[in-house]
């Protein structure tokens, strides 16, 4: 009887305590670095995509990476949805307005700074504290970083769910494969490493991958 009773006190407590987050955060990087930004289109499709997914008190944000990409300055539209459907409707309208904004009027970079796109995202969704963490890197993955800057720095990934998309070949990964094969693997062992989740997804049809 008595373990009975205390059982029932351990649910009791366990149901009086933190609730538990079950809204989504979703980062997503933008490559605009040289011919990259002729595949902006799809990437307006991923955008879309995770637009319609959207839940009122889900957060989506979108950000370049260029130059230096650990700024909020880097951020092209962000916002945490409202409860009322209506204002939720009207958020997501001006969201799709801001992107088409960026992506009209974006021109190619020098660089791809994705390493400070995900310390900015990372710092971004910690903020926010959702229940489920994603961060959508759309590009090549070949980063290219302008002289004096220094990347060379720990991710804090626990929690974070990291996801490639489109990442195209290189010309030279056409000469030599193993390019391709390598940057794939080296981003994963460094997000594994660093205690996050790593998928790849090339087939844009089949999007429903992207989100847990």
């Amino acid at each position: 009887m008595k373990r009975i009773i205390a059982a029932f006190y351990a649910l009791l407590l366990a149901a009086c305590g933190e609730p538990v987050a079950r809204n989504q955060g979703v980062y997503m990087l933008i490559d605009t670095s040289g011919t990259y930004t002729q595949e902006l289109d799809k990437a307006q499709q991923v955008i879309n995509y995770t637009l319609a997914k959207m839940n009122p008190g889900d957060t989506f944000a979108v950000a370049s990476i260029n130059t230096g990409s650990f700024s909020e300055k880097n951020i092209q539209a962000k916002v945490t949805f409202d409860d009322r459907p209506s204002v939720t409707n009207r958020q997501k309208q001006a969201f799709q307005q801001a992107i088409q904004q960026f992506v009209d009027e974006t021109e190619p970079a020098a660089y791809t700074d994705i390493t400070g796109g995900l310390l900015q995202a990372v710092e971004y969704l910690n903020e926010k504290e959702p229940g489920r963490k994603t961060i959508l890197i759309f590009s090549d993955l070949k980063e290219e970083i302008k002289a004096g800057y220094n990347r060379d720095v720990p991710l804090q990934l626990d929690g974070f769910n990291l996801v490639a998309l489109n990442v195209t070949k290189l010309r030279s990964d056409n000469i030599d494969p193993n390019e391709y094969l390598g940057r794939l693997q080296e981003w994963q062992s460094r997000v594994e490493e660093s205690g996050g989740s790593w998928r790849v997804v090339n087939d844009l049809e089949r999007l429903e991958k992207i989100l847990p």
